[in-house]
C-alpha cells in the first residue's frame, strides 16, 4: 500500500473527515485492497485523523512480520518474570524507571502513528472520566487532569495515573451513587453537558525514521514484559484488570444517554472473569480502541445535542449518533 506521509500529528475536531493524509490505492473492484475499505466504512465511526494512524499502523510491515514472533517472546518472558516473583522473598516496583524507559522506547523505536494513538489515548480517557464526573451524582468528585501533548510527557508516571484515575473514579462514582439515590433523575433534570468532550492535543514528530518501526501491537507486548518487571505483582494485576472495565464504563455512558445500541462494539468485557495477562497486549489494543470508539460517539452526541437532535436531558434522540457519522 502506497500512501504519503503524515506531516502533522494534530489531532482534529469534527470537520476533519476530509484531513486525515490517509491516501488510499486506486480501487481495483477485482482485488480490493481490504485497509482502504475499512478506512471508507463509517458503521462505527473513529475520529479520522486517528483512524488513519491506525491503518497505517495495521498495515504495516511489523505487523505483518514481526507480531508473532515477538508474541512468542514476550509470553516466554513475561511467564519467567512472573514464576520468578513468586518465589521471590520481597517485592519491588520503580515507577521512574519504568516509565523513562517507556517514553525513550516509544520516541526511539515505535512507529509515529502507534506514538500518537498511544498519548491521544490517555488524554481521551480523561475527558470520558470527566464527562461522567459533569454529568454523575456529585460533580465535585475529583476530576482527572492527565492530558499529555507529547511522549515525554509519559515519563511523568502517566500510565501509573491512568490506571489509578480509573479505579478512584468507580470508587468514588459508586459512593456518590449510594450517598445520592435520586441522581439521575437530577441530571436528566438538569441536563447532560458536554463540556469536558472536546478535541485532544497531541503533539508526536511524525518523520518517518528507519528505527521507529514497531507496531503498536508489537510494541505493547514488549513493554508488557518490561512493566510486569517494575511493577508489584498486585499492580500488574490491576493494570490487567483494568482493561476489562470498558464494558462498565460504556453501561455508565448509555445510563446517562438511555441508549445502549451501540454497546455492542465493547469487547473487553466481564471484570469479574478476569483475562489471563498473557492476552494483556491484545486486550490493551481493544482498550483503546474502545476508548476512541466512546469519545467520537459522545462527540457525535454532543453534535446532534446542538441540533436538538438529542434533548439536554439525554432523552428524545431521533437517530443514533453512529447513524450519522458526517455530522
Amino acid at each position: 500500500m502506497t500512501s504519503k506521509p503524515l506531516i502533522h500529528s494534530k489531532t482534529l475536531g469534527l470537520d476533519s473527515q476530509n484531513a486525515s493524509s490517509y491516501q488510499p490505492e486506486p480501487y481495483n473492484r477485482q482485488d480490493p485492497n481490504g485497509w482502504d475499505v475499512l478506512h471508507l466504512d463509517q458503521a462505527i465511526p473513529v475520529e479520522p485523523y486517528a483512524k488513519a494512524c491506525m491503518i497505517r499502523d495495521l498495515s504495516s510491515w511489523s505487523r505483518v512480520y514481526l507480531l508473532n514472533p515477538i508474541r512468542w517472546i514476550a509470553n516466554a518472558l513475561l511467564a519467567m518474570i512472573l514464576v520468578f516473583k513468586r518465589l521471590w522473598p520481597f517485592e519491588f516496583r520503580a515507577y521512574g524507571l519504568m516509565h523513562r524507559s517507556a517514553a525513550w522506547f516509544l520516541n526511539t523505536w515505535v512507529t509515529p502513528e502507534a506514538c500518537h494513538l498511544i498519548v491521544r489515548h490517555l488524554g481521551l480517557g480523561s475527558s470520558i472520566v470527566n464527562f461522567l464526573i459533569d454529568n454523575g451524582p456529585d460533580p465535585a468528585i475529583a476530576r482527572s487532569t492527565l492530558y499529555p501533548k507529547t511522549v515525554q510527557d509519559l515519563a511523568d508516571n502517566a500510565f501509573l495515573e491512568h490506571d489509578l484515575i480509573l479505579y478512584n473514579f468507580v470508587y468514588d462514582f459508586h459512593r456518590a451513587q449510594q450517598q445520592h439515590p435520586n441522581w439521575l433523575q437530577a441530571v436528566h433534570q438538569r441536563g447532560i453537558t458536554f463540556d469536558s468532550i472536546r478535541p485532544v492535543a497531541v503533539e508526536v514528530e511524525m518523520t518517518p525514521r528507519w528505527h521507529r518501526m514497531l507496531d503498536l501491537e508489537s510494541a505493547i507486548e514488549l513493554f508488557k514484559v518490561f512493566y510486569s518487571l517494575l511493577l508489584t505483582n498486585r499492580e500488574f494485576e490491576r493494570a490487567v484488570l483494568s482493561l476489562q472495565f470498558d464494558e462498565n464504563f460504556g453501561c455508565y455512558v448509555s445510563q446517562l444517554l438511555g441508549d445502549y445500541r451501540w454497546n455492542h462494539v465493547i469487547m473487553n468485557r466481564h471484570p469479574l472473569a478476569p483475562n489471563s495477562p498473557f492476552c494483556a497486549a491484545r486486550d490493551l489494543l481493544l482498550h483503546g480502541l474502545t476508548t476512541e470508539y466512546l469519545h467520537r460517539y459522545l462527540e457525535l452526541a454532543k453534535v446532534q445535542q446542538e441540533r436538538g437532535a438529542i434533548a439536554p436531558n439525554g432523552s428524545g434522540s431521533t437517530t443514533h449518533p453512529a447513524e450519522n457519522p458526517q455530522s
